[in-house]
């Protein structure tokens, strides 16, 4: 795992709990915290930061993972305005993650190991979203969607009907935006 995902999940939980509760997680998972974002690091270390948090937060992992991707879109649209500029909605966003984000992620990162993604936008008014990855942060992915829907005004109606943690090959989701009324 890039270590850009643990410095987000620290800027997170010190913006909202505190600098000695990201050092608590830290002592309690026995992890020194000395991450680069260039750096890459087992993913066990951001599971066990994950349930640590689960753990002090009295929350689902998935639910601490949906938390991090959600409050994580707007630090990754300060750094990075680039991925966000020329989209108007969520949907034109999330439909560049393959061809145009992972990609770029790839040379900012190089080693990332980025989740696939597949969509079928037949059906008016629905995005079907595929998610594959062998980390199976599908959580993350929905809290990303769900900042995402933040950043450009919209209400996101998302709807997890297969997952890989109960044993499907491979995550899908049913996506709708609206904007919010004003």
């Amino acid at each position: 795992m890039k270590g850009i995902v643990f410095n987000l999940l620290e800027e997170l939980v010190c913006r909202e709990h505190g600098e000695d509760t990201w050092d608590d997680l830290l002592d309690s998972t026995g992890l020194t915290g000395a991450y680069t974002s260039l750096g890459s690091y087992p993913d066990e270390e951001v599971t066990r930061l994950v349930a640590a948090a689960a753990e002090r937060f009295a929350l689902p992992p998935a639910d601490v993972l949906r938390w991090a991707g959600r409050g994580a879109m707007p630090l990754l649209a300060r750094k990075y305005p680039g991925f966000f500029a020329g989209h108007s909605t969520t949907r034109s966003f999330v439909l560049t993650l393959n061809d145009i984000i992972h990609p770029e992620v790839r040379k900012l990162y190089p080693g990332a190991d980025t989740p696939e993604f597949d969509f079928d936008t037949r059906m008016p008014g629905e995005l079907v979203m595929g998610y594959q990855s062998a980390r199976r942060l599908c959580a993350l992915a929905h809290g990303f969607i769900e900042g995402a829907a933040d950043h450009y005004g919209e209400r996101l109606e998302y709807r997890h009907v297969r997952c890989m943690h109960d044993g499907d090959s491979r995550c899908v989701s049913h996506l709708r935006f609206e904007p919010l009324s004003p």
